[in-house]
């Protein structure tokens, strides 16, 4: 259990680190039901298990040189960028004409499949649990299975941060006006730009 509890903690301390994904499903859940920005933290939370798994079995060593680093941050920025264009594009129709439904409606497939596309864009987050998993490995003595449990902690805490967070802003949000609604798609379009250049900057400035 305390390999388990650990990995809960060690995962809820690095949610607070805001990240796309996080401004990509509050996008949803502001625009649309808790049931599809349920369906996309449930995405979310598959693809983190899933380099997770990858992770504890070394596939992170792989995506350590740095040529690979660098064609991998410059396809995962080239989609954070497309995401962040289809919904600033969206938010500035509606505000411009109202009448216009500015794209497809959400659902609960498509929730799944864009944020499972969109965690699953940057596969040097295998480097990154690599990096936790060693660490803890050495700071707690934890051997395979403990490790093991630490992973199943950590991706848990993906799951009740989002779906905790977003069930309190989807009761809030019935205050909220259509047109603010749109502001804030706006918001997180910028936003997902900017961390599609800013990681385009940084990959190429570690040459």
């Amino acid at each position: 259990m305390i390999p388990l509890l650990n990995g809960m903690l060690t995962g809820l301390f690095l949610q607070l680190a805001l990240g796309p994904v996080f401004f990509y499903i509050l996008g949803i859940t502001v625009e649309s039901i808790y049931i599809n920005s349920l369906s996309g933290i449930l995405a979310v939370t598959l693809a983190d298990y899933i380099y997770i798994v990858l992770s504890l079995i070394g596939i992170g060593r792989l995506l350590q040189e740095d040529k690979i680093k660098k064609i991998f941050g410059i396809i995962s920025s080239i989609i954070l960028i497309l995401f962040g264009v289809m919904i600033l594009y969206k938010g500035l129709v509606f505000i411009n004409d109202p009448g216009q439904a500015g794209g497809a409606a959400w659902t609960p497939f498509r929730s799944f499949t864009s944020c499972f596309v969109l965690t699953l864009s940057s596969p040097l987050t295998i480097v990154f649990w690599s990096s936790v998993f060693s660490a803890k490995a050495i700071e707690k003595n934890y051997k395979k299975k403990q490790l093991v449990i630490f992973g199943i902690g950590t991706g848990l805490s993906t799951f009740l941060f989002l779906s905790f967070s977003m069930m309190i802003l989807s009761l809030l949000k019935s205050n909220i006006p259509d047109l603010m609604v749109q502001v804030l798609n706006c918001i997180v379009g910028f936003v997902l730009i900017y961390y599609g250049i800013t990681r385009t900057v940084k990959t190429i400035k570690n040459r």
